[in-house]
């Protein structure tokens, strides 16, 4: 039997992308699945790919709206009665800018996907497993390597990307009582769409465009399933998964 078998699991961000690969892993591990996005589309592109559509529901949502965060929590606990593992991972980067050009709207945006976004869903997640039976259950934060180094011209992405650590520290000692388990996944240059621009050259540190190693976006889906599958009496706070040549470890 698979491990994830009878077990729920939503995933934000869940059409394109690390939202994508985790989906996935989850459904073959044998979870039933909420998929939630912005757009309906790559949901279902999913859900068909995956071959378990009967164990799958697209949920389209937008983290930023409370509303939207509630009802999509509601549709979940609706169609499988309960929530066992949160994968939070829905975000967005602005273009990278220098900090004197980047624009209000611009950080805004940022802030309002991969902050308040991300503590509404802690919010709504918490509201539901400490008031399910059996109580408890197990919520991943996507956070980033820019949780702890920034890329040149990254400061909206950083610095939400830091606060995410917060989040997940504060999360993971409220839940204790409640039987929830917090951790955190922190992603180096898995080959999205998002981090394709890697490979063609960055700019670093020391101001040279270099191209960086990208891995499989399918090992990272893995990682957040070892992460799902510990009992709630293990928790991995922090967890690191990165392509192994990256400049991230050393000087830039």
């Amino acid at each position: 039997m698979n491990t994830g078998e009878s077990r729920v699991a939503l995933v934000t961000g869940a059409g394109t992308g690390i939202g994508r690969a985790a989906a996935l892993a989850l459904l073959r591990d044998g979870y039933r699945v909420v998929l939630a996005g912005r757009r309906p589309e790559p949901l279902a592109g999913v859900i068909e790919e995956s071959g378990f559509g009967q164990h799958a529901l697209a949920a389209p949502a937008d983290v930023r709206d409370p509303d939207s965060v509630e009802h999509l929590f509601e549709v979940c606990v609706r169609k499988f009665g309960r929530l066992d593992v949160l994968f939070n991972n829905a975000g967005v980067s602005a273009p990278a800018t220098p900090v004197e050009d980047l624009e209000l709207d611009q950080w805004q945006n940022v802030v309002d996907v991969n902050l308040t976004g991300m503590f509404l869903c802690i919010r709504q997640a918490f509201r539901v497993m400490k008031n399910q039976w059996p109580r408890g259950g197990r919520i991943i934060n996507n956070g980033s390597i820019s949780a702890y180094s920034p890329r040149p011209g990254s400061i909206a992405y950083t610095a939400t990307k830091h606060a995410v650590s917060g989040l997940t520290k504060a999360a993971s000692l409220d839940g204790r009582e409640h039987d929830i388990a917090v951790g955190q996944i922190d992603i180096g240059n898995a080959g999205t769409d998002m981090a394709s621009r890697m490979a063609k050259g960055v700019r670093q540190a020391n101001g040279e465009i270099v191209p960086e190693p990208l891995m499989d976006v399918d090992i990272v889906g893995q990682s957040v399933l070892y992460m799902a599958n510990l009992p709630l009496e293990a928790n991995v706070l922090f967890h690191t998964v990165m392509a192994t040549k990256m400049p991230f470890v050393g000087r830039g």
